[in-house]
């Protein structure tokens, strides 16, 4: 069970991301290395010749949060971490716009990345947050954890 002040700072929010805020969070004394991972949307997803991304909407099942918070208490256990934050956005983003920031701040950077790999990986594949991505040529398409997309 990690410390009770490791993991400083959860959120899913629809407002704009904050890279210094989730840096700050992670600020501690004790900690030799910070690692941190922003994660932007992108014009293109898919094999070269795919179609352009034109639009992208997050949706986030009501106990997310309580399961990115999960995630990081679970990292936090699994690693020597001083400290630990992560926000992901939801709603409407543009190419270009920040999605997700995920930082782990540790005694030894080699720790640091360790961890903030597994963070942003067990995220992505354990907190119910799907995209949906409409593409140029008018096609759709649901991304994310589990098999069970929001419908409508």
């Amino acid at each position: 069970m990690p410390a009770p002040d490791t993991v400083r700072l959860i959120a899913i929010r629809d407002t704009p991301l904050s890279v210094d805020e989730v840096l700050a969070a992670v600020a501690d004394p004790a900690a030799g290395g910070t690692a941190f991972f922003s994660g932007t949307v992108r014009d293109h997803d898919g094999p070269p010749g795919h179609p352009a991304v034109t639009s992208l909407d997050y949706s986030a099942h009501p106990g997310a949060q309580r399961a990115l918070r999960e995630v990081a208490e679970r990292v936090a256990a699994d690693f020597p971490v001083r400290a630990v934050a992560a926000v992901h956005r939801v709603g409407p983003l543009a190419v270009g716009d920040t999605a997700v920031v995920v930082a782990v701040a540790c005694a030894h950077r080699g720790e640091a990345f360790e961890a903030c790999r597994r963070l942003i990986d067990d995220l992505k594949r354990e907190v119910p947050i799907w995209k949906h991505q409409t593409f140029a040529d008018g096609s759709e398409e649901w991304v994310g954890a589990g098999a069970c997309a929001p419908t409508g």
